[in-house]
């Protein structure tokens, strides 16, 4: 049977990962996507087990001391994380998956999965990205410059990953990635 590929989806707060990843799913449907565990307060409209699994900081720390994180990062404050058994059970049963995680999360789980593919998603501009961060209105100005602080430092990352997708127009980008899943995956489905 073959295994499934694991697709790492990163790059800075603001990029449009989410907006990317919502429309790939239309276009690749067979694609499973993680739900990420989070110690942040949930933003108007997310739910829990939909958009993430809000967990109590308490509640976090004993599922990282119990193993079950692939990876575990602390973004802005908050802890961040990818469980373990639901993803290693889907690449088990030959399905592609999807991670959509911060750069550190990204590099930890390369590291524990070597055939993981990282794709850097990133603004056509530094201006862009501000306006987009600032748009979402649900940060205070502190945090906001802390995000812009981080996503430079995350810019230098870039020249790292497997491949670089401009969210400069979300169709466009969509495109970029279903092409490069597609040249991933489609060479081993020709092997059944």
């Amino acid at each position: 049977m073959r295994l499934g590929h694991l697709f790492i989806i990163s790059g800075p707060s603001g990029a449009g990962k989410g907006t990317l990843v919502r429309e790939l799913m239309h276009r690749v449907p067979d694609l499973w996507v993680s739900i990420s565990a989070t110690t942040r307060i949930p933003r108007l409209g997310e739910r829990d087990g939909v958009d993430y699994y809000f967990l109590t900081p308490a509640e976090f720390a004993a599922r990282v001391r119990a193993g079950e994180f692939l990876e575990t990062a602390e973004v802005h404050g908050n802890r961040y994380g990818t469980m373990r058994r639901p993803v290693e059970r889907r690449l088990a049963h030959g399905m592609d998956a999807i991670l959509e995680i911060d750069p550190q999360g990204a590099f930890q789980v390369r590291k524990q999965m070597g055939r993981s593919r990282l794709i850097f998603v990133k603004a056509p501009s530094t201006e862009e990205l501000e306006k987009r961060i600032r748009h979402r209105g649900a940060e205070s100005d502190d945090q906001i410059r802390t995000r812009l602080d981080t996503a430079r430092h995350e810019l230098e990352l870039e020249g790292t990953y497997d491949h670089v997708v401009i969210n400069d127009d979300v169709p466009r980008a969509v495109d970029d990635l279903v092409d490069y899943i597609r040249s991933v995956s489609e060479p081993d489905a020709k092997d059944l």
